[in-house]
């Protein structure tokens, strides 16, 4: 007999019957900078060549499944051939068919916590043991040492540079130790990269690492969060690996023609990404002067504060002030900690404005 109530617990996969769907907890508000968006305004030519590919684009046929002419324009990017370029629907499709691809019983993904907490959760999902080698309490820096004894034997590696949410870069020597010393495929997350000095990336180091991959996306200095575009730079074989477990179709096609545009158009971005840095340092210098208040260097789009009542500062400056931010206070290693994105000029007087208010009356 057929059972007149269903009880999905009891029928899903044993790796996923504890995970619950993805919230970053939005609230609309007037000021949102919890998610690491690009809040600026795209350059008005920018704009307008994107909105002439989305005119020109026709929606009556599926999209090429590999995005070639977005991977050709990104490997010219890159000075790399186009088989070293996979894209995806945002940096998350890749990480899990990474995972799914490379990952599985029996294997191991090596992480340094805190950081993007969807590397464990994909892991899981793959059912992919998760070792994970704890930065610093006080820096948030990562022993390298106890990083390559926990990566023997590993299957993958993980890494974030900068890392989100502490904004720290990894060292090249670090990732130099990891390649060297271990046997593992590496990846390098460099999400916000664009946000670093020069020569921060290890892009560059693609063409001679085959066990690097490196992680891109055009969400945060390209301001194209909504269009779902991210990409990896990696040996070709482990591109022909991603190509196969992948789903069909994943980059529509005004995702590709959105993403095509603006790559094309990189360089009128950089005074956007050069603003969103002065920013930074004028936001992380208005944090530093708050009673209370403890900040760390950032090299990302956003800046990691701690604050007393972290919690209840979060709240009361999305309530009282309509400034959403991200609440890490109750993650491990993160005890009263905000992420604070980074905006323009006038949001971050905003959320400066009323930080100091609530601030002193949490003290």
């Amino acid at each position: 007999m057929a059972e007149k109530n269903l009880d999905v617990a009891a029928r899903l996969r044993r790796a996923l019957a504890c995970f619950e769907p993805y919230d970053p907890a939005f609230t609309p508000c007037r000021v949102n900078l919890s998610a690491n968006e690009n809040t600026h305004p795209l350059p008005v030519g920018v704009r307008a060549a994107i909105d002439a590919a989305l005119l020109a684009t026709p929606l009556n046929r599926y999209p090429d499944p590999m995005a070639n002419e977005l991977r050709d324009e990104l490997a010219a990017r890159h000075g790399l051939s186009r088989d070293r370029v996979c894209v995806g629907n945002g940096g998350d499709e890749l990480l899990f068919n990474l995972l799914f691809a490379f990952g599985g019983p029996g294997r191991a993904l090596v992480t340094c916590p805190p950081d993007f907490s969807e590397y464990a959760n994909f892991a899981a999902m793959c059912e992919t043991e998760v070792r994970a080698v704890w930065r610093d309490a006080e820096d948030f820096s990562v022993d390298a040492d106890a990083l390559v004894a926990a990566a023997a034997g590993a299957a993958l590696v993980f890494l974030t540079s900068p890392n989100n949410p502490t904004g720290d870069l990894l060292p090249h020597d670090t990732l130099r130790r990891v390649l060297d010393e271990t046997d593992a495929l590496v990846l390098v997350d460099e999400a916000y990269v664009e946000f670093a000095p020069e020569g921060s990336s290890v892009a560059d180091w693609v063409a001679s690492e085959p066990r690097l991959v490196v992680l891109r996306t055009l969400s945060k200095a390209f301001g194209l969060a909504g269009a779902r575009v991210g990409y990896v730079l990696a040996d070709p074989a482990v591109v022909d690996a991603l190509a196969a477990v992948r789903q069909i179709y994943s980059v529509d096609v005004l995702a590709q023609a959105a993403g095509l545009a603006a790559v094309r158009c990189r360089d009128q971005l950089a005074p956007v990404v050069a603003d969103i840095v002065a920013e930074r340092a004028r936001l992380a210098a208005g944090l530093a002067a708050l009673p209370g208040v403890r900040t760390w260097p950032s090299e990302a789009n956003f800046v990691l504060v701690r604050v007393p009542r972290a919690a209840e500062v979060r709240r009361r400056l999305r309530d009282e002030h309509s400034v959403l931010v991200r609440d890490f206070s109750a993650a491990p290693g993160l005890d009263g900690c905000l992420r604070l994105s980074v905006g323009t000029r006038e949001e971050n007087d905003t959320l400066l404005d009323a930080l100091a208010t609530l601030v002193r009356e949490e003290q």
